[in-house]
């Protein structure tokens, strides 16, 4: 990792002449909520002029330009009862400016799903690898707990990362491609005064959340209150959208369609996104539904987000931005469905369900 300052002025440059010049995107406001606050999304800009610096967060993450809500895994062409398959994994080079840290540290759980796993995705690693990723630290939204994740900073995932102290940025330079980037501006090495300013602004960052969540052992909380009656309060109303999925950086289960052309000529086989909230997730050959009830499907879900399974390590992988509980239309926010489980174990309380007989 190489460090160094910036003034805003020259950094403003250097982004203008990156977006001009590449396929980008970055924050950038496109409404206005029922609050009368922005509404921000990552869109593609062409200057700097169209860079919210100051935005506050995104109602959906970066996830989509490494996972796409749909993508094409092949094509077939067929003739004279032959049928031949072409596979693609190009992806154009493209920069997103402006992922906060706990977006960036999403992008690392993913890596270990989709890249270090047994089986890798050519399709996210030509993406992955293609992309410039520039991240910017901010003051929490009041609701996002990150900083109980262990998210609100982030050591890896990124080519440059910038902090801001007052009148620059502190940079962050982990590529030699953004290194060679900032080779054409001024730059200079960090001073004394500069580590002191960054050193008061992650004290900042850090003292600025106001939303915590005890999550000291909540894997095993989580394996204790399988049968609780929590899950059945809130599956009582969840609503089974996906919504929660969709804006959420770290989910990625998906579904593989296979449809043919109107001509009978071709066919395609398309992976799309998909929710562990879906009413039909859990359907298996014969009709069979695994999960036919909404809190089996939340319970899921919360598993997979707060213990882990065997394809990410085990590892939890919520990051803490607390999108799902913002654009959940019934309401439920991880928060409170947390302090529901602690709340019931610490009671004691006696389950109203058995586990199935497991004979």
């Amino acid at each position: 990792m190489i460090y160094k300052v910036i003034s805003k002025h020259e950094f403003r440059k250097f982004i203008d002449a990156l977006v001009r010049s590449n396929t980008s995107f970055g924050p950038r406001r496109v409404d206005t909520d029922s609050n009368a606050e922005p509404v921000y999304q990552f869109q593609p800009v062409t200057s700097v002029e169209d860079v919210a610096f100051d935005y506050s967060v995104t109602k959906s993450s970066a996830k989509h330009f490494f996972l796409p809500f749909r993508e094409e895994l092949s094509r077939f062409d067929i003739r004279d009862g032959e049928w031949e398959q072409k596979i693609n994994y190009n992806s154009d080079p493209v920069v997103v400016i402006g992922l906060r840290a706990c977006d960036i540290s999403a992008l690392n759980i993913l890596d270990d799903v989709l890249l270090n796993g047994h089986f890798p995705s050519p399709y996210y690693l030509a993406r992955r690898k293609n992309t410039f990723v520039i991240g910017f630290d901010h003051l929490p939204m009041a609701d996002c707990f990150c900083k109980s994740m262990n998210h609100h900073t982030v050591p890896t995932g990124f080519n440059l990362f910038c902090s801001d102290i007052g009148e620059d940025y502190y940079l962050a330079i982990n590529s030699s491609k953004a290194f060679n980037f900032l080779k054409e501006f001024e730059t200079r090495e960090p001073e004394y005064e500069d580590n002191c300013r960054l050193v008061e602004r992650r004290k900042e960052v850090s003292n600025g959340f106001k939303t915590h969540i005890d999550v000291t052992g909540l894997p095993a909380i989580l394996d204790i209150e399988f049968d609780s009656p929590v899950w059945e309060k809130w599956g009582a109303k969840c609503l089974n959208c996906g919504t929660c999925a969709m804006v959420c950086p770290t989910c990625y289960c998906y579904s593989v369609d296979d449809s043919f052309d109107t001509d009978m000529k071709g066919a395609s086989r398309q992976k799309r996104l998909y929710s562990c909230n879906l009413v039909d997730f859990a359907v298996v050959a014969g009709g069979h539904n695994f999960r036919p009830k909404n809190g089996d499907r939340l319970k899921y879900r919360y598993y997979h987000q707060h213990r882990g399974f065997a394809e990410n390590a085990n590892q939890q992988i919520c990051v803490g931005c607390n999108r799902c509980g913002r654009a959940c239309l019934a309401g439920i926010n991880p928060k409170d469905v947390i302090n529901d489980l602690r709340m019931e174990k610490e009671s004691c309380m006696k389950c109203v369900s058995s586990s199935p007989d497991k004979r």
